[in-house]
């Protein structure tokens, strides 16, 4: 196949460009040319940026389009009105944070999305899921029965910026005392490898519909368990609740990575992905996730900031914070 891919050389895009590469098709990238400008060079590079630099993809013809980068009604209706005619099918990453209500577990495609009372904003910080969801709304009215709808949870994997996931290895491999949320917290992920191959697979078939893609279920214990097996270092795991959390302040989801408050939006790691995993997704072993996000992570310079986690500080104060407690405790 002839594929375009609209977005970057990062994370997703990256995994996407190889799972392509890979297959034997031919690839072109539009992105704006700030990362990894010298990857992939059997690809052809368009650069420019899609809010004012479309032009560029005029007189061009491709069997399928998949959109990375679409965040803003705006932005993607113009990309999919010069593209209609020149594309047979469409790809849209959205997000599983389309939905009306993520406080409900198992969550299907079908499911209430949540609705702009001004579709005119733009503010994708306040609007994110709605937002994506009004994209996936004005795909389907310029290409009807054509476009596919990927919603994934947490990708995670090598390159993976946010940290969000990357916390967690990194941090179990520095050994010590390790804060920890309570171990029964559910964890849904997957493989940036995994769910780009599975686009590329769908995109082969031509295969329209909205799907999503979460991954595997976990425990957060299971998750630093793994992540213990590949460090070297002595560990120590420190469990705490989620009371003593909330009252030290501790914010979720960023500064302690895959915590979600009971009362939050747990729906995040509880969607159903019954309709993904029978149209062929397959999820590798955690501890190969796990390995090659490590390995990746130390390639990193050290002086990079990172995105999540707990401060260092911070986590020793919690942790003194937490012990006191126990010792303050009366005794049978």
């Amino acid at each position: 196949m002839n594929l375009l891919i609209l977005g970057g050389t990062r994370f997703l895009g990256k995994a996407l460009a190889e799972a392509a590469l890979d297959r034997g098709h031919t690839l072109t990238l539009f992105h704006r040319g700030r990362h990894s400008q010298d990857a992939f060079p059997e690809a052809e590079h368009i650069v420019g940026d899609r809010e004012n630099e479309l032009e560029l993809l005029q007189g061009r013809t491709w069997d399928a389009v998949i959109d990375t980068c679409g965040f803003v009604p705006r932005v993607v209706r113009a990309s999919v009105e010069l593209l209609k005619d020149r594309v047979g099918h469409y790809t849209f990453i959205s997000s599983v944070s389309v939905y009306e209500d993520l406080k409900r577990l198992q969550v299907k495609e079908d499911a209430p999305v949540a609705i702009l009372s001004d579709e005119s904003t733009e503010d994708v910080t306040q609007h994110y899921g709605a937002l994506k969801a009004l994209c996936e709304k004005t795909i389907e009215a310029a290409m009807p029965g054509r476009a596919l709808h990927i919603r994934p949870g947490l990708i995670v994997g090598p390159h993976d910026y946010s940290d969000r996931f990357t916390y967690w290895p990194h941090r179990v491999a520095q050994g010590g005392e390790v804060l920890v949320p309570p171990k029964d917290g559910r964890v849904q992920v997957i493989d940036v490898r995994d769910l780009a191959a599975w686009i590329i697979d769908l995109v082969e078939k031509q295969t329209v519909g909205t799907f999503h893609a979460s991954g595997s279920d976990y425990t957060m214990e299971q998750l630093v368990d793994v992540c213990a097996l590949l460090s070297s270092r002595p560990t120590k795991f420190t469990w705490v609740t989620e009371p003593f959390l909330r009252e030290q302040q501790v914010g979720e989801w960023i500064e302690l990575p895959l915590w979600l408050q009971s009362d939050s939006l747990i729906g995040l790691f509880a969607i159903d992905n019954t309709k993904a995993f029978a149209s062929g997704l397959t999820t590798r072993p955690l501890i190969d996730t796990v390995r090659d996000t490590l390995a990746w992570d130390r390639s990193r310079p050290p002086e990079e900031k990172r995105k999540a986690g707990l401060d260092p500080a911070r986590e020793a104060e919690l942790l003194r914070l937490w012990h006191s407690r126990d010792a303050a405790a009366p005794r049978p």
